[in-house]
């Protein structure tokens, strides 16, 4: 087969790309390499215009015009390599909003893909129509949307996220959920949401190419080396405060016992060098799954504060934890950290747990080929 794979997140679609050629597909990958974390793509489309004198420049002409030229060159970009971008098998998005820019422009994109490709496809992988739709509701006891909802921060942190409920973000999910064949959800955050949706086919484990990673084996000596990285953009999203509270009071516990390493915004390569000598990750607290870095770590045998709430452990009837399902109360963290730290052996049996069940479910090339049967129309809900 012949598939186009639009946009990027967190590797996915790297992941994604390298199992399907182990297959012996052809693959092609486009995307802008998703802001700061810079990975790689085939067609590297360029974001312009979003600092310095240039980005005063762009505000000013989108207020005079309502035209945003971020969007227009990046879309320019696209249209530029469109000979490159016609006669695949599958087309696959990474989101509704694959490149992150104008809804106009992303439907002119959908557009062009949808007509000179044989079928579309869509991740719900990030913030989309329904899953922010979901979030919004009082189906679950938190959500990515709960500082939102009980006003612990400003509305507009999360706009990144509300602007798929606007009219023009609606229209966008409209316009592509009329010409998909179907709608894949990447863990059990967007899983949930797509239940009774009639073009959802099914939930695709993250892919990780586990080639790629230098297992270390995560011999627990003191001192406990606990680590988290902050991307200030989601910040708010990922209950990251609730983190910050109970490492304060675990510092004050154990002193010397423990080392805490926070960066921030850092790209993904040296994100991942600052993580290798950690025993224990801090990932995310709002969530119900593990995204792509969580689960990187997690098969590299750290043990992962993350999403693992009951849904996630029956779907893959998991009899142990493999991860630390985090709670947003720091009390609750400052005990499951504590029992870590006070518990060594822990670290390492929840870690090999982790590392074996990301080898079993999540290996990038037993993924791409039910990526495959679901392109070639097998439900696998």
């Amino acid at each position: 087969m012949r598939i186009l794979l639009v946009g990027e997140y967190s590797r996915l679609h790297n992941s994604l790309k390298e199992g399907l050629q182990v297959l012996g597909h052809e693959v092609l990958l486009i995307s802008t390499g998703d802001f700061f974390k810079k990975y790689p793509s085939d067609i590297l489309l360029t974001r312009k215009y979003d600092s310095g004198i240039p980005a005063k420049v762009k505000v000013g002409i989108y207020k005079l015009f309502g035209i945003d030229i971020t969007s227009r060159n990046i879309a320019n970009q696209f249209f530029k390599k469109s000979d490159q971008l016609k006669g695949f098998d599958v087309v696959q998005l990474i989101n509704e909003s694959p490149f992150t820019i104008q809804p106009k422009e992303e439907i002119r994109i959908v557009k062009f893909l949808s007509e000179h490709n044989k079928k579309l496809f869509l991740l719900s992988c990030g913030a989309d129509f329904v899953s922010v739709s979901h979030a919004m509701s009082n189906a679950h006891p938190y959500s990515v949307l709960s500082g939102y909802k009980d006003g612990s921060f400003a509305k507009e942190r999360f706009a990144s996220m509300t602007k798929y409920l606007t009219a023009p973000f609606k229209a966008l999910h409209d316009y592509i959920y009329e010409r998909i064949d179907g709608v894949i959800a990447s863990d059990m955050d967007y899983h949930l949401p797509l239940l009774d949706h009639p073009k959802y086919v099914g939930l695709m484990p993250n892919p990780v190419n586990l080639s790629r990673l230098t297992i270390i084996e995560n011999e627990v000596i003191e001192p406990v080396v606990i680590f988290m990285g902050i991307n200030r953009g989601n910040y708010h999203t990922k209950g990251i405060v609730f983190f910050e509270e109970a490492l304060k009071v675990i510092k004050e516990k154990y002193g010397d016992k423990v080392i805490i390493d926070i960066v921030e915004n850092l790209p993904y390569a040296e994100y991942i060098e600052r993580y290798n000598k950690a025993h224990i990750l801090l990932d995310q607290v709002l969530a119900y799954d593990q995204g792509y870095n969580a689960l990187e770590a997690m098969a590299k045998g750290k043990v992962v504060f993350t999403g693992a709430e009951a849904a996630f452990e029956t779907y893959y009837n998991l009899k142990a934890p493999v991860a630390i399902n985090a709670l947003p109360d720091a009390t609750y963290l400052v005990d499951e950290l504590s029992k870590l730290i006070d518990n060594p052996i822990l670290i390492t049996e929840i870690g090999e747990r982790a590392s074996k069940f990301v080898a079993e479910i999540h290996d990038h090339v037993r993924v791409a080929s039910k990526y495959v049967e679901v392109w070639q129309g097998k439900k696998v809900l």
